[in-house]
């Protein structure tokens, strides 16, 4: 019999990568009927970098601070992507709330597509079925949506949240369940949308939180979920694919 067809994966990140590693680990272990083709990142210190060159993946920065504060320091000298429409993009958005003033909603989506658009021109080439957000800490606008997955019928921009959606969006689920006192935390992996962790829920893991149990224990009981459910999740995009 021959070996099972795998779809095509690309990643990005921001950190360590222990989510990249769990993911190549089960690439390797044919685990996930998958191959990882690139590991892109916005911090060009992200030690998951090394993680994807000493699995021979290919790697990418594209430095979004640095981005940011070209357009905050010189605006006018700052080129837009030719096909950005800021009017159109800020109506698609769910991102901010209705109180947000309309300057700080307009210089996030201008910066953001100046870095997204060289995030693109690094992935389309590879033609991938998948891209998986493996700690990646930047919300993708739909600007960068719309031009990856063409359709917003067939999602195919995967995330890990540290926390059980919808409770607790944003940067610091953990960090969030453990000030607000749960007694149940958990991790959540979700397709991306226009808002923030909004997206359709693949798949979630939960663990109890214990009364003596400290912010730092949460985190690795949520981290040791993350590694089994997030390579479960793909696995199972992987099944879909070859059903269709």
């Amino acid at each position: 019999m021959g070996s099972k067809p795998k779809i095509k994966i690309g990643s990005l990140i921001s950190g360590g990568g222990t989510n990249l590693q769990a993911i190549l680990d089960s690439c390797g272990q044919n685990k996930i009927d998958a191959v990882m083709h690139f590991t892109g990142s916005d911090n060009p210190d992200a030690k998951g970098l090394k993680r994807a060159e000493k699995a021979n993946v290919e790697t990418f920065v594209v430095d979004y601070p640095k981005i940011i504060k070209s357009l905050r320091t010189d605006p006018v000298n700052t080129e837009l992507p030719d096909d950005f429409v800021l009017e159109k993009i800020k109506n698609t958005q769910k991102l901010f709330s209705d109180s947000a003033s309309s300057e700080k909603i307009d210089f996030f989506l201008k910066s953001r597509a100046i870095a997204e658009k060289q995030v693109l021109d690094h992935i389309l080439p590879y033609s991938i079925d998948l891209l998986v957000l493996a700690g990646f800490m930047r919300t993708m606008t739909p600007y960068f949506i719309d031009r990856f997955c063409n359709s917003a019928s067939k999602p195919k921009i995967m995330n890990i949240h540290p926390a059980l959606l919808p409770s607790f969006p944003g940067t610091d689920g953990y960090g969030d369940t453990f000030k607000y006192g749960c007694k149940i935390g958990g991790c959540t992996v979700h397709f991306i949308d226009y808002g923030e962790d909004t997206g359709p829920i693949l798949g979630q893991k939960a663990f109890s939180i214990e009364d003596n149990d400290t912010l730092e224990d949460i985190k690795r009981k949520g981290l040791e979920l993350e590694w089994q459910l997030f390579p479960e999740c793909i696995q199972e995009f992987a099944e879909s694919r070859k059903n269709q």
